[in-house]
This record gives structure tokens, sequence and C-alpha cells, in this order.
């Protein structure tokens, strides 16, 4: 079985992870929330992995590095949602803390690899 390039990622990975994470996490917010903060949260950690596979097909390193800054900012989003959720009292500001050096890591993988990405144009 082949493995594409994107599934050898360390950050592609930790990504998956933090989607189980928030999956699990949004099962708890309420059914009125269903096609609100529960499928937005939902489509931006998906949005993470999605990115990162896709930027991964492409030929130029600068493409590439734009799927990574989307990917980034689908992370930031996802922190944002995470914030409104305990201000809507979803969940608690220890569950979002758990998290944090989680999103941390998957942010700082996706700087390194943008990096790596634009490097290849010089």
């Amino acid at each position: 079985m082949r493995l594409y390039s994107f599934e050898k990622l360390e950050v592609w990975k930790l990504s998956r992870e933090l989607t189980k994470h928030i999956y699990s996490l949004s099962k708890g917010f309420p059914d009125d929330e269903k096609f609100g903060l529960t499928s937005q949260i939902r489509r931006a950690v998906i949005s993470v992995t999605s990115n990162i596979a896709e930027g991964s097909s492409r030929k130029s390193g600068k493409e590439q590095a734009r799927f990574t800054e989307i990917a980034f900012g689908s992370l930031l989003e996802i922190l944002n949602q995470l914030i409104a959720a305990t201000d809507l009292q979803y969940i608690s500001n220890e569950e979002v803390n758990q998290l944090r050096p989680l999103i941390e890591e998957i942010g700082n993988k996706l700087n390194k690899l943008k990096e790596a990405q634009l490097s290849r144009l010089k």
C-alpha cells in the first residue's frame, strides 16, 4: 500500500489527533448548536488536515505554502471557537487548556512546513 507524502507528515498526524478531540468534545454541545458552532468547529478541524493533504499535491512550493497558510487559519479558527464555547458555557476552560499545547504544536509545525515549502523557491 502506497503512503502519500502528507501521510508521513507529523503535523498531519497531530492534526488527526486534534480532529478526534474536537469531535468528542463537540458531542457535548447543545442540540440546537448542531448546525451552528458544532458544525463550524468540525468543519474547521477537518479543514486543517484537508488543506495539508491538498497542498501536498501541488507542484510549486508557493502553492503548497498557500494551503499550509489556510490550514493555519483554520487552526486559529478552532481556537477561537473553543473560546466561544467556553463563553457559552458548553465546555470548561480546563478542556480548552488541555488542547492548547496540541494546537500550539500543530501551529509551530505548520509554520515550519510553510518555511520549508517557501525555501524551495530560492
